[in-house]
């Protein structure tokens, strides 16, 4: 790449504020890749894809080229809850677990997910370029470990597995390979190491 490296920061509300704009390129990739590339049926707004887990408990971790978002992911811990009434939410594989999520199977995993806050999830992994998911998943697993988690449970294609798998991970599926009309993917849960 001529002139920036790929650089990987991991951001949180209000500590990171100053930075946000990240966040919001992030978003905007998500809406890129997602709506308008994959054709997922997801809401977005001002050119940017976003959902009830885009909360301010999310820490998000981008990779970027100076402004440029080449990629990024969300993290979210277990055993946050948020909304209220008759829908508080908890994390994306959890809530389709206990079929809170139309459109996403309820047969995601084989049991149900945990509620730890040892245990963070990963969801909206995205990357533009070669080897910048592989970036982001060892920033992700050297943050957890500073922070003291033991274990981060992913959703994604199949080959998302393949790749961790390939990177020294022992990942353990938490069900089988299911999908919807957007694809096929699947939960699984690697140990921090």
């Amino acid at each position: 790449m001529v002139g920036h490296q790929i650089e990987i920061s991991i951001l949180r509300f209000p500590q990171d504020c100053g930075r946000w704009a990240l966040v919001t390129r992030f978003l905007a990739l998500r809406k890129t890749v997602f709506v308008d590339r994959l054709n997922w049926d997801l809401y977005h707004r001002s050119e940017m894809e976003f959902e009830q887990y885009d909360h301010f408990g999310a820490v998000y971790v981008i990779a970027h080229c100076g402004d440029e978002v080449v990629g990024g992911a969300r993290l979210i811990r277990t055993d946050w809850r948020f909304g209220s009434g008759r829908m508080v939410y908890s994390y994306m594989i959890r809530d389709a677990f206990l079929e809170n999520l139309p459109g996403l199977p309820s047969d995601i995993c084989a049991a149900e997910p945990p509620v730890d806050p040892d245990v963070w999830e990963l969801t909206r992994l995205t990357a533009t370029r070669p080897g910048v998911a592989e970036l982001i998943l060892s920033a992700v697993n050297v943050w957890l470990k500073d922070n003291e988690a033991k274990r981060c449970l992913f959703l994604g294609p199949p080959a998302f597995m393949r790749m961790a798998q390939r990177m020294g991970f022992q990942p353990e599926p938490m069900g089988g390979v299911t999908g919807n009309h957007d694809g096929r993917f699947l939960a699984f849960s690697c140990a921090v190491v």
